[in-house]
């Protein structure tokens, strides 16, 4: 009996292998070079948001599309079919992006605004954005402590749903999305590889879909606004306008990210731009400041750190020995760390080492996306911070929330596991090429020639830049430094609108700073839709 029930079992099983594909071959056996590695999928559902007091009834739409890599173009496969040669190649890369769309119902395309949403890391999926900010959805967590199960996900009254249509999207390798093929890190984990693979699931989604005339936005976090940036410029090479592109926790310039002195010396602008972020640290936590209001008391530290300071750091070794003791001890006034602390590391913070420092004392690390969030620190004897409390507190909470939720209500995902972060940060391609240079750049990328140059062409293009006063990640100063060199002339900077809060990387995970900042880019929406 056990043989009879055996050989059913197999037989159905091969009858289901056979009814999904005309040919089975053996599993050693490579695919033909012409045939697709993924194929795209699509769950659609229905649900309904009420936001500002309005049901909002939407169709959501799971699912993937497949993205080629630089240089492909439709006519491969019928090349590859007549050269018998190529029979025994690798298939050239591809990649299935996975993406949660949400169309209000009954709403025209032309007269309906489409967002393009995205985290990113690089190496996030947009879990984050989903289930924090704007999705229906939104996963509920503790102000600046650290959740545990049961989980709770509730409807989000601050959903975009009252503004635009969303699509949510996983970069390659994240999330549901997969790569494979010939070189496939290569041929997706860079810069430029990034922006490629987001510009070309853009057309092609507004293909899919039927939103060419739609007014269209980008909405990108972290690296995702480096991503945005050159996204701006690359899709206008595709006749594709923008009405707007919002960056949250703005990272263009990566030359701005304070390193370590000893390791390269003589680049000295990072620290400056991250002082104000170190100073409000340190309000925050009662070790500067103490009974100021937090924007006079920044605004003081910008002046600083832009003038005295700026001048110390500039003057290297040369500084006199009088003239470091009293930066010192000014830097011990806007930042709380110890005179003795700051001459050790020559007046110049790096990335991380606020986060270990300020609150050694109490043997606590405070976080970096959000330094208001506290956590015992690892290892009392490193140098800098070994790890982020914030992401301790929600990242179990995000994971569990978005798995629950694409699985139950949307109805994707069964048998999938959901990537919730790729470590390609060491082993990421930094190199860019931007507008005008021959060729790929040695260096950190900058994706502000991107941004200028898409501006240029398309004026009524509109930004709107967010943050976090407690973000140590992307500091705010930082930000503002960035777009105020953005080589684009006067009439065009006066379309760059600016917003910060006092919270960290995320600005979402505090519900009544969630509130402002929908209504903040809800009006920014209104105000450059073109829609009467």
């Amino acid at each position: 009996m056990k043989f009879i029930a055996a050989a059913t079992l197999a037989f159905a099983l091969a009858g289901c292998a056979t009814a999904q594909s005309k040919e089975v071959r053996p599993a050693t056996e490579k695919p033909a070079p012409d045939e697709p590695m993924f194929t795209p999928t699509e769950v659609e559902s229905r649900g309904s948001v009420t936001v500002g007091g309005v049901s909002i009834p939407y169709r959501a739409v799971a699912g993937t599309l497949i993205v080629h890599h630089r240089g492909w173009d439709d006519t491969v496969a019928i090349e590859r079919k007549r050269d018998k040669d190529a029979a025994a190649e690798v298939p050239a890369s591809e990649a299935s992006m996975f993406y949660t769309a949400y169309f209000k119902e009954g709403a025209p395309a032309e007269a309906r605004p489409i967002t393009f949403l995205f985290n990113g890391g690089p190496g996030s999926p947009t879990l984050w954005l989903h289930m924090g900010a704007y999705g229906p959805q939104r996963v509920e967590t503790p102000d600046l402590a650290h959740g545990s199960a049961p989980y709770r996900t509730v409807p989000n009254e601050h959903s975009l749903l009252d503004v635009s249509d969303l699509v949510f999207i996983d970069a390659p390798g994240t999330g549901f999305s997969r790569v494979a093929g010939k070189d496939k890190d290569k041929a997706w984990f860079g810069v430029d590889q990034d922006i490629h693979a987001f510009t070309v699931f853009v057309r092609d989604f507004l293909s899919k879909y039927g939103r060419w005339k739609s007014p269209k936005y980008l909405y990108g976090e972290s690296y995702g606004t480096m991503r945005a940036a050159g996204m701006t410029l690359a899709l206008q090479r595709q006749d594709i306008d923008l009405n707007g592109v919002i960056l949250l926790s703005d990272i263009l310039n990566w030359d701005l990210v304070p390193d370590d002195s000893q390791v390269n010396p003589g680049v000295d602008l990072p620290y400056i731009v991250s002082l104000p972020t170190y100073a409000a640290t340190a309000w925050y936590h009662k070790r500067a400041g103490m009974g100021r209001e937090l924007a006079p008391f920044l605004k003081e530290v910008e002046a600083f750190a832009t003038g005295d300071y700026a001048l110390a750091l500039l003057k290297g070794n040369d500084l006199p020995d009088a003239d470091r003791q009293a930066m010192a001890t000014r830097l011990h006034g806007y930042t709380g760390l110890s005179v003795d602390y700051l001459l050790k590391t020559n007046l110049r913070i790096e990335y991380g080492a606020l986060q270990k420092e300020l609150l050694a004392d109490k043997g606590e690390t405070t976080g970096t996306l959000d330094t208001r969030f506290t956590g015992a620190t690892l290892d009392p004897l490193s140098k800098t911070a070994s790890y982020d409390p914030q992401g301790s507190a929600i990242g179990a909470a995000y994971t569990a929330a978005f798995n629950d939720y694409v699985r139950g209500t949307l109805g994707y995902g069964a048998g999938k596991h959901y990537e919730g972060g790729l470590d390609v940060y060491g082993s990421w391609d930094y190199k860019h090429q931007p507008p005008g240079a021959g060729q790929p750049l040695i260096a950190l990328p900058n994706v502000l020639p991107d941004l200028a140059v898409a501006m240029k062409q398309n004026p009524k293009l509109k930004l709107l830049v967010t943050g976090g006063y407690f973000d140590i990640s992307t500091p705010y100063f930082a930000g503002r430094y960035e777009l105020a060199h953005l080589p684009v002339p006067k009439q065009l900077q006066a379309n760059i609108a600016y917003k910060y809060y006092p919270s960290g990387h995320m600005v979402y995970v505090n519900p009544t700073l969630l509130s402002e900042m929908h209504s903040d880019v809800a009006d920014f929406i209104r105000r450059t839709d073109g829609i009467d």
